[in-house]
């Protein structure tokens, strides 16, 4: 929700990077970790992470506080022009409170391999974070030296 030029951002994949969000959006604000229930993560045809609804699965992730500016630098980083990313609001957990954030999900909800590179910037800021240990294997799993397959998400490793 936009309160006063302030949204919310759920980030679950390469938007965890304190870095990489700290050079496309100077002033967001990290919030700390939070957590999307009934959802659980995917690589997507395209290469990239997304969220798929999945009941009795969680996605762990980082919850920003973001400007405008912000804003404008995200939905041009997730290609919404291009159809890339849709935006959603959905219910986050944070310190067991509930709040809306927006959450950027792949239009194409086909499984696929990440891009080289992709998922060791995901796994590290999910290790940055100090997200649950089981989680972060799980996302290890995804990248493409990982175990055959199209992910973990076949398994029920990520629910």
């Amino acid at each position: 929700m936009l309160y006063s030029g302030v949204m919310l951002h759920f980030a679950y994949g390469s938007n965890m990077s304190r870095t990489l969000m700290g050079r496309r959006c100077p002033t967001a604000a990290a919030l700390g970790i939070a957590r999307l229930a009934g959802w659980r993560f995917i690589i997507m045809g395209g290469g990239y992470a997304s969220v798929v609804p999945s009941p009795g699965s969680d996605v762990h992730g980082v919850l920003w506080r973001l400007k405008p500016r912000d804003l404008a630098a995200l939905n041009a980083y997730e290609s919404l022009d291009s159809g890339l990313y849709l935006r959603c609001m959905l219910t986050v957990m944070q310190i067991g409170r509930g709040a809306q954030a927006l959450i950027y999900l792949a239009r194409d909800r086909s499984k696929g391999r990440a891009k080289p590179g992709y998922q060791d910037i995901v796994v590290a800021a999910a290790r940055e974070w100090d997200l649950p240990q089981t989680y972060v294997r799980a996302l290890e799993r995804w990248a493409p030296s990982g175990h055959s397959g199209a992910g973990p998400a076949e398994t029920g490793e990520l629910a």
